[in-house]
This record gives structure tokens, C-alpha cells and sequence, in this order.
């Protein structure tokens, strides 16, 4: 049980001092311990104050003092007092037995073992200095235990090592560990569950993922692919366009191990899609979309009225269609990408114009106009009826036009120039012709053949009158206004044209029998058209079709980067011909488009092409005086050579400057069953080459500006005609050489 203080020699009389110092104070303002225990409405009342003189009496022995805790009893270290039980209110020192420590320090005691120490003559108790305040947020408010450096009671564990803290470090410790052990394991191979267009190569080395892509899926990628726009199917080939598997890239892109652990968690059940890199040549692909296109490609057609001899019938409508060649190419790749059977057809995207005309509209032309028209001939009389022409129903026929309006409708009229040229020489018994002016080539100049006018009948006004008639029933008569008639183009306005000299002239060499003939055919359309100042001439419109009826041939064309054979082949070399003249007449190039492969025998960037109803070449002369065309063909041992050229005033003397070839492109190497079309190529590199035009004055010779015509050539693939493979011996042994059935008996 705990003595009372008992005075201490080496205190002196510093308690009662300390004592009479503090006995003025009231409970309010008196120092208190640092530990005042339970605060609030639950704490017990505060001891009575002693009279300040009356000595302290020792607390009474109760005879229930626990037994020492060897766990929880405090451990007094010198330098400040125990901190006392939990639930304690005094203050009281435990002082040392006497052999245990030296005099003078009480709190340097340290009570151990079972048993509480009993002091010995305990010092007087010194008042408790007031309790330091603590910095904000130091936890060390009141009732958190003892003072500066001492634990409190019942100090809890270190948040680190408390099990809401502990359990998660150990598993994050753990799916660490898992997955730098997944890391190394997987090493340099493909990560697990890797597919490439469908092939799986997950967990492979990258050498034998390139392996298993070169066998499985470079050949799906270089295998011909049906491709279809609308209704119309065709072939790619993916070599000859110049798109190959570039598997070592693939490889590369797909063997990089992720190192996110959530990615290789969720590879464990899913597959990691990585995209085949696909190499294309764009020239390449270009010149196999736009031969695509030319199967494509189509104008609208208006319903309208055909007539072939003198039986009309109506023509349906046919919506105009193009190929989408940016949305086609990258159709073309995608499916290429993503492994897809060449079997499956690849879908490209088609634009649609739609038609102006309907059938409606052109089934009331034909009910209300045509088929009264050609019911019977009409009758042309002079205005003293002394002379009369008739006009059969084939020459009706032969000059009737059909022509759609915006508005939906389909106009009607009579040609004057085709009515003049059906009834030939009949319309003579009124007069005689006009004749317009024309120009001649003479030597190496040009001369005007002078207009002459013509008497009787104006063909202009007659068609005019017919048309009024037309839908009337028979007879029908119309009375014709005789007179002078004047040429179209008279001496006078043909002189003001300025055509007077030799502008430009080029020529090219075939030594193909077939291409001869139709460059021929084309050349003698085209000789003497005439271009007006602001003009713009087509070589399209000007011949219209050029098919068998017009005199052309099969000859050899390339489509698809492959040698083929088709009706006008070789018409691409007049028109590369024509285009030369253009270019160095200085004239606007409109349109024009360069071969998709180089030809050696043309001027490398300055050739063009041509297809009938899809690519054109268009020139505008921009000059003030008019353009002769003049064209010659002089015929060879084999094939022959065409020459254009162009008459008018020169403005500029043309230089044409051809820079290097750069971005030179390899053949692809394509092997074919010749099945009887097929045309061997040694094939032809690709390049890109930039040629200028400078425009320099006739008489300084000093540069006026300059004009830059750059061209790409895709690579021509080298094609090698293979025999068919021999059909199966139904009498060779089966493969497994195993004997075959015996064969019927006689």
C-alpha cells in the first residue's frame, strides 16, 4: 500500500515553500497534472482541498490494490513520472526503496517483477508544472496520456503493421512477383493468345511466327481477289498493284511483350488482336483501281428515242455510276489486311448520278411525235409550185435528235446538216448549196479556200417547217423559201482567224499492224477540225464511238497492268501525239491522263491516254487566233507513224526540260496459266519524273513563267505465261501408290 511523503534531507524545505506558493490559488486557476483522466459529465468530483495548512494525509489503504501486470505495469524511467493505471486519479510519486537508487531523485526509480515496491520515506510531493501546450494536430490533447516522450497508455501498434495495411501489401507483393515471373518466362516469343488476321501466333519466337505468317497468310494477301462495284465483277491482283505482307514488320508489331498487368491479366482469357502491315506501292494501286473504274464509270442515260432505220423504240434510263477510288482503295487494303478468302468478293463503294429523263416522259414523245413522223413522207414545194421535193421517212429518220432538258423533258428537232446530208442531191432541183471556207495545207504552209453562197433551199429554216408538220397526219406539205444562201463560214471570217503558219507539229512510230489501223482511222476523224479562240476541243466528242462500225480493230491495250487485247487498241498513241502538239503550241492542257506504266517508245511524263466514254483529252485554245488541225499517217514496212499538226500564229517558243527519274519501283514477278489470252511481259520499273514547260518570247527569247507537269509511273509486273497443268491420268496409280481398281473385264 502506497506510505505517505515523508520529508526528504536532500529537499530541504522546497515542498513547503512550493506549498504556500499555490495555497492562495483557487481550484480555477491551480495548476493541474497533465493526466486529469475522464473529463464530462462522467468524471467523479474532484478531492476537497486541504486547508492550506494542514499536512497532506496519506491516501488509506484499501486493501484491494492489484497485483502487479508484468505486460501493461508501467515502467518509470528518469527524467519524469510513471504514467498512472487507467482510470487513476493520483498523482502520488512512487518513491524507491532505499538500496534500490540514490537519494535525491525519486522519478529515476524503475519499478520491476511481481510485487510493487514499497518506498521508503517518500519526499514531500512537488506541485505538477502545467502541462506544455501541444502544436496543432500533435494528437497530444488532453487525454492522450502522459507528456513528452512518453507512450500512452495502452499505445496501439504502428499504422504499417496493422492487417488492414499488411494483407494488401502482401498481395500486391504477390501479383508483382507473378508478374515478373510472367515477364520472364515469356521472354522475347509473341505474347500468349497473338492472332494476325485470324492465324494464331501467340507464344511463338518471332522466327517462327514469321513462318507460320509467310505460310498461312501471305499467300490469302498475293492471291487474286474478286472485287465488285454494283454489278459490275472484276479481278485484283494484289501483286501487280503492288501490295504485299510485310511479315517481318508484322512480326515486329505484334512480338512486343506488353508490360501494363492488367493487359497480360486479361490475356489470359482474351485474344490480342494485332493488324498484318500491309505494303502497297500507291502508283500501283491507283492504275488497278482506275482500270476497275473504267468498267465502272458510266454518264447517265436519259430515257430517250432510238431509231434504227425507221422503227423507233424507246430506251430505258440507266442511272450514271463512278467508282469511289479513294473509298476502293481503302476497301482494297482492308480486306487484304484482315486475311479474308479470295473467294469472298471485296465490296467497293460506287457514287450515283441519276438520270433527268424517265420513261414516262419519253414513251409521250414517242406516242405523240415520233410515230407520226414516221408515218409517211413529207412534200417540199417551191413558193410558185413549180418545183417539189419529198422528204422520205428514212431521211426524217436519219435527222431527228432527242435532247434532254434539266427541267425533265425530252426535246425534239430536226438536224439541218444531217437533213442537208440525207437528201444528198435532191434538194438541188431549188439551187445550189453554200460552201463554207476551209483551210488547206500547202507545202509548208496553209492557205484559205474561199466560201462560196449557195441558192434554193436554207436547210436551217426547212428543218424548222418540217418540225411543225411532223405530228400531223398525212399528206403533209410544207412550202420552202427560196433564195440566196449564205455559208456558214464565209472567206472573210475564215482570213480574220489568223491561221497563217505552223504552231507546233510532233510524231509518233508503231510498228503494230492492228494499232496502225485504228491510229489511221482516228487520224483522218480528226484531220481539218477547226478550234475557234476559246474553244475547247475533246477528242472523245469529236470522234464519238470508236467500235467496229467506225472501222476499228482489235489491238493490243493494257488494262490492269496486264497486255491484253480490245477494239481501238493503240488510239492512246495519237492521242499522246495530239497532246505533244499541244504542248509545245503552248495551248492549255484541260485535261489529261498519263499511262499508269511507262511506254519506252513515248517521251517519258508527256503522253496521255484515252478511253472512250472514260478518259478524254481535252486542250482549250487559249489564244486569240484559231487552231488547223492537221494530221498525216504515212504507213511503214510495219506499222507506220503519225504525225499532228497544228497551223495558226505562233505566241512562244517551248522548251520542254525533263528532270531525273527519282522513287524508282521494282516489277512484282507474276506467273500465269496461259489459257490462250495470255501476253508475256518482261516487265518495266516504276518511277516518278517531273517535266516543265518554259514559255519563252518569240523575238528576246527571255522567259515568260513556266509549267510543271509531274507524272508516276506504277512498276510493270513481269509476267510468265505457264503451260496448264496436265489433266489426271484416271489409269495413274493413286497417290498413296496403292493398286487401282481393277477396270471392267470383257
Amino acid at each position: 500500500m502506497p506510505q505517505p511523503p515523508a520529508s526528504s534531507p536532500s529537499t530541504g524545505t522546497a515542498p513547503e515553500a512550493d506549498a504556500d506558493a499555490h495555497a492562495g490559488l483557487s481550484d480555477d486557476t491551480r495548476p493541474v497534472p497533465r493526466d486529469r483522466g475522464p473529463v464530462g459529465p462522467d468524471a467523479p468530483p474532484p478531492p476537497a482541498a486541504a486547508p492550506a495548512d494542514t499536512p497532506e494525509q496519506p491516501a488509506p489503504d484499501t486493501g484491494d490494490t492489484p497485483g502487479p501486470d508484468p505486460v501493461h505495469d508501467t515502467v518509470a524511467l528518469t527524467g519524469g513520472p510513471a504514467a498512472p493505471e487507467t482510470g487513476q486519479r493520483t498523482t502520488q510519486p512512487v518513491e524507491p526503496a532505499a538500496a534500490e537508487a540514490p537519494a535525491g531523485d525519486a522519478s529515476d526509480t524503475v519499478v520491476l517483477g511481481g510485487a510493487a515496491a514499497v518506498p521508503a520515506d517518500p519526499p514531500a510531493p512537488r506541485p505538477p508544472a502545467a502541462p506544455p501546450v501541444p502544436p496543432p494536430g500533435s494528437g497530444g490533447g488532453r487525454g492522450d496520456g502522459g507528456g513528452p516522450g512518453e507512450p500512452p497508455a495502452g499505445a496501439r501498434r504502428p499504422r504499417w503493421r496493422r492487417p488492414a495495411v499488411l494483407a494488401p501489401a502482401g498481395l500486391l507483393a504477390v501479383l508483382g512477383l507473378a508478374w515478373g515471373v510472367d515477364v520472364l518466362v515469356a521472354g522475347d516469343d509473341v505474347p500468349r493468345n497473338t492472332v494476325v488476321a485470324g492465324i494464331d501466333v501467340g507464344g511463338l519466337s518471332p522466327a517462327a511466327a514469321a513462318d507460320r505468317l509467310e505460310q498461312d497468310l501471305a499467300p490469302r494477301v498475293a492471291a487474286d481477289h474478286v472485287v465488285v462495284a454494283d454489278d459490275v465483277e472484276a479481278t485484283l491482283s494484289p501483286a501487280t498493284a503492288g501490295i504485299t505482307l510485310d511479315v517481318d514488320a508484322t512480326v515486329d508489331a505484334a512480338d512486343d511483350q506488353p508490360l501494363n498487368p492488367w493487359t497480360r491479366l486479361v490475356s489470359l482469357f482474351s485474344e490480342r488482336e494485332v493488324d498484318p502491315v500491309i505494303t502497297g506501292e500507291d502508283t500501283a494501286l491507283v492504275a488497278q483501281v482506275d482500270t476497275i473504274a473504267t468498267q465502272v464509270d458510266r454518264v447517265p442515260v436519259d430515257a430517250t428515242i432510238a431509231i434504227e432505220g425507221t422503227t423507233p423504240t424507246l430506251v430505258e434510263p440507266v442511272d450514271g455510276r463512278t467508282l469511289d477510288r479513294e473509298g476502293a482503295a481503302e476497301a482494297i487494303t482492308a480486306a487484304l489486311a484482315s486475311g479474308g478468302d479470295p473467294e469472298t468478293p471485296i465490296e467497293l463503294p460506287v457514287d450515283v448520278e441519276p438520270v433527268r429523263v424517265g420513261t414516262e416522259e419519253a414513251q409521250r414523245v414517242l406516242d405523240e411525235t415520233v410515230t407520226p413522223a414516221l408515218a409517211a413522207p413529207v412534200t417540199v414545194t417551191s413558193q410558185d409550185g413549180g418545183t417539189s421535193v419529198e422528204v422520205p421517212v428514212e431521211a426524217i429518220a436519219a435527222s431527228l435528235t432527242f435532247t434532254p432538258q434539266d427541267g425533265g423533258e425530252l426535246a425534239v428537232a430536226v438536224d439541218p446538216a444531217a437533213l442537208q446530208s440525207a437528201m444528198a442531191e435532191d434538194f438541188t432541183a431549188f439551187g445550189e448549196p453554200a460552201q463554207d471556207a476551209r483551210f488547206e495545207v500547202v507545202g509548208d504552209g496553209v492557205r484559205v479556200v474561199p466560201s462560196v453562197d449557195g441558192t434554193g433551199v436554207d436547210p436551217q429554216a426547212l428543218s424548222g417547217q418540217l418540225l411543225e408538220v411532223l405530228d400531223d397526219p398525212a399528206p403533209r406539205t410544207v412550202t420552202a423559201q427560196l433564195g440566196p444562201v449564205p455559208a456558214e463560214l464565209t472567206t472573210e471570217e475564215a482570213q480574220a482567224l489568223g491561221i497563217v503558219e505552223e504552231v507546233s507539229s510532233f510524231t509518233t512510230t508503231t510498228t503494230n499492224n492492228a494499232s496502225a489501223t485504228n491510229i489511221r482511222t482516228v487520224a483522218e476523224e480528226v484531220d481539218g477540225a477547226l478550234v475557234l479562240p476559246g474553244e475547247t476541243f475533246s477528242l472523245n466528242t469529236h470522234t464519238g464511238p470508236r467500235g467496229t462500225a467506225q472501222g476499228y480493230v482489235p489491238a493490243n491495250v493494257i488494262s490492269g497492268g496486264e497486255l491484253s487485247t480490245a477494239v481501238g487498241g493503240g488510239i492512246s498513241q495519237f492521242a499522246t501525239t495530239m497532246f505533244n502538239a499541244v504542248f509545245f503550241a503552248g495551248l492549255e492542257d484541260v485535261y489529261h491522263k498519263p499511262h499508269s506504266f511507262y511506254i519506252s517508245r513515248y517521251p517519258a511524263g508527256r503522253e496521255a491516254t484515252v478511253y472512250e466514254g472514260q478518259i478524254d483529252l481535252q486542250w482549250r485554245n487559249d489564244s486569240d487566233t484559231g487552231i488547223f488541225v492537221d494530221t498525216r499517217w504515212t504507213p511503214g514496212a510495219s506499222g507506220g507513224s503519225i504525225t499532228v499538226t497544228f497551223y495558226g500564229t505562233r505566241r512562244y517558243e517551248i522548251e520542254a526540260i525533263e528532270g531525273p527519274r527519282t522513287n524508282y519501283r521494282q516489277p512484282a514477278v507474276q506467273e500465269k496459266v496461259d489459257d490462250g489470252d495470255c501476253i508475256p511481259q518482261s516487265g518495266v520499273q516504276g518511277f516518278d519524273v517531273t517535266v516543265t514547260r518554259v514559255f519563252r518570247d518569240l523575238q528576246s527569247g527571255s522567259e515568260i513563267r513556266r509549267e510543271t507537269f509531274e507524272t508516276s509511273y506504277a512498276a510493270e509486273a513481269v509476267i510468265r505465261c505457264v503451260a496448264p497443268a496436265p489433266a489426271a491420268d484416271p489409269a495413274a496409280p493413286p497417290p498413296d501408290g496403292g493398286t487401282p481398281p481393277a477396270g471392267p473385264t470383257a
